[in-house]
């Protein structure tokens, strides 16, 4: 029997977990770490924090299951996507990690639109100018910080750095390196027009590899570390959407996935590059060799249900105390009392903002048409078909796109809910899924270390063989004519409140 590891380093902690080469998760172990926010708007991270995590969840899953060293396969690396490491000519970090969800870059953002130009970045890295993105954060860094932009020597990513650790190789892979927004996504390379045109030195960049090739073996030295076998390759894996695909089944076209976690994501498979000119979803490298996905972004799904809960919820949150039950299991009995279209009540999900189909920083949440009527459980109603609607204007977008969306499955937090599952599939018209197993990102990479080590030809073929549905929720035809009519009132509110979020924001 082979076995692999899947190593997802997140932004609350590191996850390892080691699989046989049927999937079956054979022991787990997480380590979490600090975040920092030195001013409003910044979000650092220590990577040093991250190797940490790594090593010690290495050393616990071989322990916990007994597996020798020499029987791993292969590793794969997940991770947290965007984030900027910067290594000096020693190889040391110079600085915190600027993270995803760092908004400090604004004006960097301005400076790279005015420099490449917005119709040119599109073109070039498929996607508009954002905050999150590396190419910001390094921009913010030789802006405000010379002196460490002229230390630097190496840039990497978060999985990536934990890859430099392990093998002494920089090195990246393609989907990680498309939200760095420095990569030329059709060719799949770095774009030397880009890099030119911002003043970043291509050699501070890894070379890019393909997601399941061997990009490196880990050191004499961490093997004593570790109790891995010197030499054991370890994959190029996957940012942290890529990897989930691939921990999902989602790599042939017309199979996507749903994420309803804080944020919500939709995430499509295609052969067949494709790119949304006005920048509504990011299209990105996946991680099968030659394909591409298109992702869509809901800023607060999950978290616009755990802010309702939170602030309004809490003879619920005590009742499921009392019971032993998950408080988001009784929210989702009293939406299951309330009609399709929660009694006339709409709620739009901006609180911090939008992505997908909205680009637009300054919407904010609101409810619409409440009256004396209502009551709580309406308005978790709304709420919870306020998200759908909103993943819903993404699964349009990627369709006006002429992308296939057939075969859905639903992860993360809401995706546990069968209402929230039954939403998704009358306001999608196709089947939504859950499988068997839960792993996600971990398994993907671990997956793609399989595929790089030849224990699988291809990635489609691994999927094949290990992914497995669980639950189907099918669209029920009566329940889409009336979300229908309900929804075409939601796409409606945007353009009419836009200037009014505008005004607002200026108070």
């Amino acid at each position: 029997m082979a076995y692999i590891l899947g190593v997802d380093i997140g932004t609350s902690g590191t996850k390892t977990v080691i699989f046989d080469e049927s999937g079956t998760a054979l022991a787990s172990a997480t380590y979490e770490y600090p975040l920092y926010t030195p001013q409003n708007g910044y979000a650092e991270q220590d990577p040093e924090d991250w190797w940490r995590a790594a090593v010690n969840g290495i050393s616990d899953v071989i322990s916990e299951s007994g597996v020798s060293a020499s029987e791993i396969k292969g590793i794969g690396l997940s991770g947290q996507m965007h984030g900027l490491v910067m290594l000096d000519a020693e190889c040391k970090v110079i600085r915190k990690s600027i993270i995803w969800c760092d908004q400090r870059t604004s004006k960097e953002v301005v400076e790279i639109t005015e420099k490449v130009g917005h119709d040119k970045l599109i073109e070039i890295t498929a996607n508009p100018a954002i905050t999150g993105f590396t190419a910001a954060k390094i921009m913010w860094v030789k802006n405000n910080e010379p002196q460490n932009f002229e230390r630097c020597r190496h840039i990497l990513l978060p999985k990536d750095y934990i890859r430099f650790m392990l093998t002494g190789e920089f090195a990246t892979e393609v989907s990680d390196a498309s939200g760095m927004q420095l990569l030329d996504i059709p060719k799949r390379q770095w774009s030397d027009e880009v890099l030119e045109k911002l003043g970043i030195d291509k050699s501070l960049l890894a070379k890019v590899y393909e997601s399941p090739e061997i990009t490196g073996k880990v050191t004499k030295q961490v093997a004593a570390m570790t109790g891995l076998a010197e030499g054991t390759p370890v994959v190029g894996g996957a940012g942290d959407n890529a990897a989930a695909a691939v921990g999902t089944g989602v790599v042939e076209d017309g199979k996507a996935f749903t994420t309803i976690g804080s944020s919500g994501v939709v995430f499509v498979h295609t052969s067949d590059i494709s790119i949304d000119k006005k920048g509504r979803v990011h299209t990105f490298c996946c991680a099968v060799p030659g394909c591409w996905h298109v992702m869509g972004v809901t800023q607060s799904a999950g978290l616009s249900l755990k802010w309702f809960r939170d602030n309004l919820c809490w003879s619920e949150m005590e009742t499921a105390m009392n019971m032993g039950v998950d408080p988001y299991f009784l929210t989702d009995k009293a939406a299951m009392e309330v009609p399709i279209g929660a009694n006339r009540l709409l709620y739009m999900p901006y609180l911090n903002g939008e992505r997908t189909p909205h680009l637009d920083p300054n919407a904010r949440g609101a409810f619409i048409g409440l009256s004396t009527m209502h009551k709580k459980r309406d308005m978790i109603r709304a709420v919870m078909e306020g998200v759908s609607y909103s993943l819903r204007d993404c699964v349009e977008v990627m369709r006006e796109m002429r992308i296939n969306v057939s075969d859905m499955m639903a992860c993360g937090g809401g995706g546990t809910s069968p209402l929230w599952r039954q939403m998704l599939a009358d306001l999608y018209g196709c089947p939504v899924k859950t499988t068997q197993n839960k792993e996600g990102p971990a398994l993907g990479v671990a997956l793609l270390a399989a595929v790089g080590t030849g224990i699988y030809s291809s990635v489609p073929e691994a999927c094949k063989a290990v992914i497995k549905a669980d639950k189907i929720q099918e669209p029920v035809a009566e329940n889409s004519e009336k979300y229908e009519k309900v929804y075409e009132l939601y796409r409606r509110l945007y353009p009419r409140m836009q200037q009014t979020f505008a005004e607002l924001a200026q108070l």
